[in-house]
């Protein structure tokens, strides 16, 4: 088998990432349909989409050290069955409010919030689930192909949202029977788990139960000045840099004058790039602060490109590179955190990792969405670009300091910011 695809050979891992691809792909229709609505609702408002989006990730602020406990003392299978049906339900909820006609901004608020809040417990256990089916060796691999799989769901479902929800008059409706479909997806998840082998799982002791479990965690962290500077640069990424739904919606209706259609189109091209980046860290065996590093100077300095685009074609254009890094950035962190974290700490450190990466956009979102209805939709990606760069290159620092304090050799992170030193 293809070294990019080796983790296939494991039929836990098979029957896991087929039952992911179902409810990925629905996931993207839902985030299109539900942006749509907001802008349907809010008659266009930047400052709407950026606190739908802001409401849908607090949780991960709010939770995720206590949702990391929670993946570390109960079995994660189960855990992932539970949240699995929690993300449903207000899918299917908000989808009937908007076919019935009687949905309302607040309504998208609310459910937007207590679908984040099941997302939070979901994530760290999905995170710290997949070192239980495959092995250590093809962990980095399983975590690559796992981006793959939301990634190449991308490439199918803002496209189909937007032929649906234009085919459905492109109001609140059309996209109501979308979040529907979305909230049907959930089912893939649940029996894909049911399925599994659970002899073949590679399952910890859970977590004792005693005091400072989670404060415990944060000393960990903070003893790992490698781990750090990987927080440092995925919480900048994930506050400023991972905001796409808000970007180009903004982009596309205001700049570009463009409907729904060509707006999902847009979600379907960065998928192109996402997968690519994804696909390409599934190939890698080791994983560097390096790639990390570079991915997010990069997608920081796109932004900016795309932010001064001429055209509605530039600026797609230029979208799949927006994805190819960003995807980049994200599966490295993602891949280095796991790889270098105690067994017994994982689901606090993924947790920790997630509210810093996740729980980011209500900060963000928010922000770049009043700067997009203030100063317009180019400077969203301009000031965005500018705060991954500077978020970036400011975690670089704090890290080279706290080395130079520690009395450890120089490492070359960036040539042009270390130009003497061992590479790492």
């Amino acid at each position: 088998m293809s070294p990019t695809f080796r983790s296939l050979s494991n039929s836990n891992y098979r029957i896991y990432a087929a039952g992911g691809v179902i409810s990925n792909v629905g996931t993207w229709m839902q985030r299109v349909a539900q942006d749509w609505l907001v802008l349907v609702l809010s008659a266009g408002s930047g400052m709407a989409l950026g606190i739908t989006t802001g409401l849908q990730f607090l949780p991960f602020l709010l939770l995720s050290p206590f949702a990391g406990l929670v993946a570390d003392r109960v079995s994660k299978r189960r855990l992932l069955q539970l949240t699995n049906v929690a993300m449903a339900v207000p899918a299917l909820l908000l989808g009937l409010l908007a076919v019935t006609g009687t949905v309302e901004i607040w309504h998208v608020y609310v459910l937007a919030f207590v679908l984040g809040s099941a997302s939070a417990f979901d994530a760290p256990a999905r995170q710290s689930f997949v070192s239980e089916i495959v092995d250590r060796d093809d962990l980095t691999n399983a975590v690559g192909l796992n981006s793959a799989s939301f990634n190449a769901a991308r490439l199918v479902g803002p496209g189909l949202a937007g032929v649906l929800i234009a085919a459905f008059g492109g109001g609140a409706a059309g996209t109501g029977w979308v979040i529907l479909l979305n909230g049907l997806t959930y089912i893939g998840p649940i029996l894909a788990l049911q399925a599994l082998d659970r002899a073949a799982l590679d399952t910890p002791d859970p977590l004792r139960r005693e005091p400072g479990l989670v404060r415990e965690g944060v000393r960990y962290l903070r003893g790992r000045p490698d781990l750090m500077l990987v927080l440092g640069v995925i919480f900048a990424v994930g506050t400023f840099g991972m905001n796409f739904q808000l970007t180009s919606a903004l982009m596309a209706t205001e700049v570009f004058g463009k409907g729904p259609a060509e707006y999902g189109l847009l979600g379907t091209v960065l998928a192109v790039g996402s997968l690519s980046g994804a696909l390409l860290a599934a190939r890698r065996a080791r994983v560097r602060h390096r790639m990390v590093i570079g991915a997010a100077v990069a997608l920081g300095l796109l932004q900016i490109t795309a932010g001064l685009a001429p055209s509605y074609v530039v600026f797609a254009l230029l979208t799949p590179l927006i994805g190819l890094t960003a995807l980049t950035v994200v599966t490295s962190a993602n891949a280095y955190m796991q790889l270098h974290t105690d067994a017994g700490m994982r689901g606090r450190v993924m947790s920790l990792y997630l509210m810093v990466f996740m729980g980011g956009v209500p900060l963000g979102a928010p922000v770049i969405g009043w700067i997009g209805e203030v100063l317009g939709a180019r400077w969203t990606l301009l000031v965005s670009g500018s705060l991954v760069l500077t978020g970036t290159l400011l975690s670089v620092a704090l890290f080279l300091r706290a080395r130079e304090r520690a009395g450890e050799p120089r490492v070359r992170l960036l040539p042009v910011l270390t130009p003497a030193g061992a590479t790492e």
